[in-house]
Protein backbone atom coordinates (compact mmCIF):
# COMPACT_ATOMS: atom_id res chain seq x y z
CA UNK A 1 0.00 0.00 0.00
CA UNK A 2 1.31 3.43 -0.96
CA UNK A 3 0.93 6.06 1.76
CA UNK A 4 1.72 9.59 0.55
CA UNK A 5 2.35 12.24 3.20
CA UNK A 6 2.43 15.93 2.21
CA UNK A 7 3.18 17.27 5.69
CA UNK A 8 6.55 18.79 4.77
CA UNK A 9 6.46 20.88 1.58
CA UNK A 10 9.80 22.07 0.22
CA UNK A 11 10.37 25.80 -0.07
CA UNK A 12 12.77 25.62 -3.03
CA UNK A 13 11.30 24.79 -6.44
CA UNK A 14 10.10 26.65 -9.51
CA UNK A 15 7.98 26.29 -12.64
CA UNK A 16 8.65 23.79 -15.41
CA UNK A 17 7.84 26.47 -18.01
CA UNK A 18 5.80 24.18 -20.17
CA UNK A 19 8.21 21.23 -20.15
CA UNK A 20 6.52 17.82 -20.03
CA UNK A 21 7.85 15.21 -17.61
CA UNK A 22 10.10 12.83 -19.56
CA UNK A 23 12.46 11.32 -16.99
CA UNK A 24 12.40 9.89 -13.49
CA UNK A 25 15.62 10.18 -11.50
CA UNK A 26 16.40 8.02 -8.46
CA UNK A 27 18.81 9.28 -5.76
CA UNK A 28 20.10 8.24 -2.37
CA UNK A 29 20.30 10.78 0.43
CA UNK A 30 23.58 9.62 2.04
CA UNK A 31 22.05 10.94 5.27
CA UNK A 32 19.41 9.90 7.82
CA UNK A 33 15.75 10.75 7.40
CA UNK A 34 15.68 13.75 9.74
CA UNK A 35 18.62 15.59 8.18
CA UNK A 36 17.55 14.58 4.66
CA UNK A 37 14.10 16.03 5.26
CA UNK A 38 15.60 19.29 6.48
CA UNK A 39 17.99 19.51 3.53
CA UNK A 40 15.31 18.79 0.96
CA UNK A 41 12.79 21.23 2.40
CA UNK A 42 14.91 24.11 3.74
CA UNK A 43 18.41 24.25 2.26
CA UNK A 44 18.20 25.16 -1.42
CA UNK A 45 17.64 21.71 -2.90
CA UNK A 46 14.50 19.62 -3.18
CA UNK A 47 12.95 16.50 -4.65
CA UNK A 48 9.43 15.50 -5.43
CA UNK A 49 9.50 12.50 -3.11
CA UNK A 50 11.47 11.30 -0.09
CA UNK A 51 11.34 7.58 0.71
CA UNK A 52 12.58 6.78 4.25
CA UNK A 53 14.30 3.65 5.52
CA UNK A 54 11.91 2.01 8.02
CA UNK A 55 14.89 0.68 10.03
CA UNK A 56 16.67 4.01 10.37
CA UNK A 57 16.69 5.53 13.85
CA UNK A 58 15.67 9.11 13.05
CA UNK A 59 12.61 7.87 11.15
CA UNK A 60 11.50 5.69 14.04
CA UNK A 61 12.25 8.49 16.50
CA UNK A 62 9.98 10.79 14.49
CA UNK A 63 7.11 8.54 15.57
CA UNK A 64 6.32 6.74 12.32
CA UNK A 65 5.30 3.11 12.59
CA UNK A 66 4.65 2.53 8.89
CA UNK A 67 6.67 3.28 5.80
CA UNK A 68 5.24 6.28 4.01
CA UNK A 69 6.45 8.43 1.11
CA UNK A 70 6.79 12.15 1.70
CA UNK A 71 5.79 14.34 -1.21
CA UNK A 72 7.85 17.51 -0.94
CA UNK A 73 7.14 19.12 -4.33
CA UNK A 74 4.10 18.82 -6.57
CA UNK A 75 4.87 16.87 -9.74
CA UNK A 76 3.71 19.85 -11.81
CA UNK A 77 6.59 21.89 -10.41
CA UNK A 78 10.33 21.72 -11.08
CA UNK A 79 12.22 20.33 -8.09
CA UNK A 80 15.94 21.01 -7.65
CA UNK A 81 17.33 17.49 -7.42
CA UNK A 82 19.50 16.68 -10.46
CA UNK A 83 21.66 19.80 -10.73
CA UNK A 84 24.04 19.94 -13.68
CA UNK A 85 22.83 16.98 -15.71
CA UNK A 86 22.23 15.55 -19.16
CA UNK A 87 20.08 12.81 -20.64
CA UNK A 88 18.94 11.90 -24.14
CA UNK A 89 20.67 14.80 -25.83
CA UNK A 90 19.53 17.53 -23.48
CA UNK A 91 20.89 19.30 -20.40
CA UNK A 92 18.85 20.56 -17.43
CA UNK A 93 17.13 17.32 -16.48
CA UNK A 94 15.30 19.05 -13.60
CA UNK A 95 12.96 20.80 -16.01
CA UNK A 96 11.49 17.56 -17.33
CA UNK A 97 11.96 15.04 -14.53
CA UNK A 98 10.57 13.77 -11.26
CA UNK A 99 13.11 13.14 -8.50
CA UNK A 100 12.88 10.44 -5.83
CA UNK A 101 15.30 10.55 -2.89
CA UNK A 102 15.73 7.28 -1.00
CA UNK A 103 17.17 7.34 2.52
CA UNK A 104 20.34 5.26 2.35
CA UNK A 105 23.47 5.86 4.39
CA UNK A 106 26.06 5.59 1.63
CA UNK A 107 29.39 7.00 2.79
CA UNK A 108 32.44 8.58 1.20
CA UNK A 109 35.43 8.10 3.47
CA UNK A 110 38.47 9.66 1.86
CA UNK A 111 37.28 8.76 -1.59
CA UNK A 112 36.35 5.19 -0.60
CA UNK A 113 32.62 4.75 -1.15
CA UNK A 114 30.51 2.37 0.90
CA UNK A 115 27.06 1.41 -0.38
CA UNK A 116 24.69 -0.22 2.14
CA UNK A 117 21.89 -2.43 0.90
CA UNK A 118 18.42 -0.96 0.51
CA UNK A 119 15.65 -2.22 2.76
CA UNK A 120 13.35 -4.70 1.01
CA UNK A 121 10.28 -2.76 2.09
CA UNK A 122 11.83 0.38 0.63
CA UNK A 123 12.19 -1.33 -2.73
CA UNK A 124 8.62 -2.63 -2.65
CA UNK A 125 7.31 0.88 -1.93
CA UNK A 126 9.63 2.35 -4.57
CA UNK A 127 8.16 0.01 -7.18
CA UNK A 128 4.64 1.02 -6.22
CA UNK A 129 5.55 4.71 -6.27
CA UNK A 130 7.19 4.55 -9.69
CA UNK A 131 4.24 2.64 -11.12
CA UNK A 132 1.96 5.33 -9.73
CA UNK A 133 4.07 8.12 -11.26
CA UNK A 134 4.34 6.41 -14.64
CA UNK A 135 0.58 5.91 -14.78
CA UNK A 136 0.27 9.71 -14.64
CA UNK A 137 3.18 10.29 -16.99
CA UNK A 138 3.08 7.53 -19.62
CA UNK A 139 5.58 9.44 -21.75
CA UNK A 140 8.36 8.32 -19.36
CA UNK A 141 10.04 5.55 -21.34
CA UNK A 142 11.87 2.53 -19.96
CA UNK A 143 15.33 4.02 -20.50
CA UNK A 144 14.20 7.32 -18.96
CA UNK A 145 14.01 5.77 -15.49
CA UNK A 146 17.57 6.48 -14.41
CA UNK A 147 19.88 7.09 -11.51
CA UNK A 148 21.45 10.41 -10.60
CA UNK A 149 24.79 8.93 -11.64
CA UNK A 150 23.42 8.20 -15.11
CA UNK A 151 22.53 11.85 -15.72
CA UNK A 152 25.53 13.33 -13.85
CA UNK A 153 28.23 10.66 -14.02
CA UNK A 154 31.07 13.19 -13.71
CA UNK A 155 30.08 14.08 -10.15
CA UNK A 156 27.56 11.61 -8.69
CA UNK A 157 27.34 7.95 -7.63
CA UNK A 158 23.75 7.64 -6.44
CA UNK A 159 21.71 5.53 -6.16
CA UNK A 160 24.79 3.28 -6.20
CA UNK A 161 25.25 -0.37 -7.16
CA UNK A 162 22.98 -1.76 -4.42
CA UNK A 163 19.74 -0.49 -5.94
CA UNK A 164 18.29 -3.65 -7.52
CA UNK A 165 17.59 -2.29 -11.01
CA UNK A 166 16.99 -5.78 -12.38
CA UNK A 167 14.30 -6.39 -9.75
CA UNK A 168 12.66 -3.13 -10.80
CA UNK A 169 12.76 -4.27 -14.42
CA UNK A 170 11.18 -7.59 -13.45
CA UNK A 171 8.41 -5.53 -11.86
CA UNK A 172 7.87 -3.68 -15.14
CA UNK A 173 9.99 -0.62 -14.34
CA UNK A 174 12.92 0.68 -16.34
CA UNK A 175 15.21 -0.90 -18.91
CA UNK A 176 17.29 -4.06 -18.95
CA UNK A 177 19.11 -6.00 -21.62
CA UNK A 178 18.20 -9.36 -23.10
CA UNK A 179 20.70 -11.96 -21.91
CA UNK A 180 20.86 -13.85 -25.20
CA UNK A 181 21.53 -10.66 -27.15
CA UNK A 182 24.20 -9.65 -24.66
CA UNK A 183 25.86 -13.05 -24.97
CA UNK A 184 25.91 -12.73 -28.75
CA UNK A 185 27.76 -9.43 -28.41
CA UNK A 186 30.14 -11.00 -25.88
CA UNK A 187 31.10 -13.62 -28.47
CA UNK A 188 31.54 -10.90 -31.08
CA UNK A 189 33.63 -8.64 -28.87
CA UNK A 190 35.96 -11.47 -27.82
CA UNK A 191 37.46 -10.91 -31.25
CA UNK A 192 38.06 -7.28 -30.34
CA UNK A 193 36.17 -4.38 -28.80
CA UNK A 194 34.76 -1.69 -31.08
CA UNK A 195 36.85 1.41 -31.59
CA UNK A 196 36.42 3.86 -28.73
CA UNK A 197 34.80 6.44 -31.00
CA UNK A 198 32.08 3.88 -31.76
CA UNK A 199 31.60 3.13 -28.07
CA UNK A 200 31.33 6.86 -27.44
CA UNK A 201 28.52 7.08 -29.97
CA UNK A 202 26.83 4.06 -28.39
CA UNK A 203 26.81 5.66 -24.94
CA UNK A 204 25.37 8.87 -26.34
CA UNK A 205 22.80 6.93 -28.35
CA UNK A 206 21.53 5.31 -25.18
CA UNK A 207 21.21 8.69 -23.45
CA UNK A 208 24.46 9.49 -21.67
CA UNK A 209 26.27 12.79 -22.00
CA UNK A 210 29.43 12.94 -24.10
CA UNK A 211 32.69 12.22 -22.30
CA UNK A 212 34.97 15.24 -22.50
CA UNK A 213 38.17 13.42 -21.50
CA UNK A 214 39.57 10.07 -20.37
CA UNK A 215 38.50 10.57 -16.76
CA UNK A 216 34.94 11.36 -17.82
CA UNK A 217 34.87 8.29 -20.07
CA UNK A 218 35.81 6.08 -17.13
CA UNK A 219 33.32 7.83 -14.83
CA UNK A 220 30.56 7.18 -17.34
CA UNK A 221 31.53 3.53 -17.68
CA UNK A 222 31.44 3.27 -13.88
CA UNK A 223 27.97 4.84 -13.69
CA UNK A 224 26.73 2.50 -16.40
CA UNK A 225 28.19 -0.51 -14.59
CA UNK A 226 26.60 0.48 -11.28
CA UNK A 227 23.25 0.45 -13.07
CA UNK A 228 23.60 -2.57 -15.36
CA UNK A 229 26.57 -4.62 -14.10
CA UNK A 230 26.85 -3.88 -10.36
CA UNK A 231 29.11 -6.84 -9.59
CA UNK A 232 32.07 -4.89 -11.00
CA UNK A 233 31.97 -1.10 -11.33
CA UNK A 234 35.64 -0.19 -11.57
CA UNK A 235 35.02 1.94 -14.65
CA UNK A 236 37.01 -0.24 -17.03
CA UNK A 237 35.41 -0.85 -20.41
CA UNK A 238 35.49 -4.61 -20.78
CA UNK A 239 33.78 -7.10 -23.07
CA UNK A 240 30.71 -7.64 -20.89
CA UNK A 241 30.11 -3.93 -20.27
CA UNK A 242 30.36 -3.16 -23.97
CA UNK A 243 28.08 -6.09 -24.81
CA UNK A 244 25.44 -4.86 -22.36
CA UNK A 245 25.57 -1.36 -23.85
CA UNK A 246 25.11 -2.63 -27.39
CA UNK A 247 22.34 -5.02 -26.31
CA UNK A 248 20.49 -2.15 -24.65
CA UNK A 249 20.76 -0.02 -27.76
CA UNK A 250 19.52 -2.86 -29.92
CA UNK A 251 16.51 -3.28 -27.66
CA UNK A 252 15.59 0.32 -26.91
CA UNK A 253 16.97 2.66 -29.55
CA UNK A 254 16.47 0.79 -32.82
CA UNK A 255 20.10 1.63 -33.50
CA UNK A 256 22.03 -1.33 -32.19
CA UNK A 257 25.18 -2.34 -33.98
Amino acid sequence: MLVIDSTYPAKDFNARNGEAVRQLVVHYTAAPFASSLRTLTQLGVSAHYLLPDPREASYRNAGYDELRVFQLVDERQRAWHAGASHWAGRDNVNSRSIGIEIVNLARDEGGVLTFPAYDLEQIAVLITLIRDICARHPQIGARDIVGHADVAFWRKSDPGPRLPWHDLFEAGIGAWFDEEVKNAYVRRFRLGLPQEVEVERAFQRYGYAPAKNRQAFEQRVRAFQMHFRPADYRGQLDIETCAILYALNEKYTSAGE
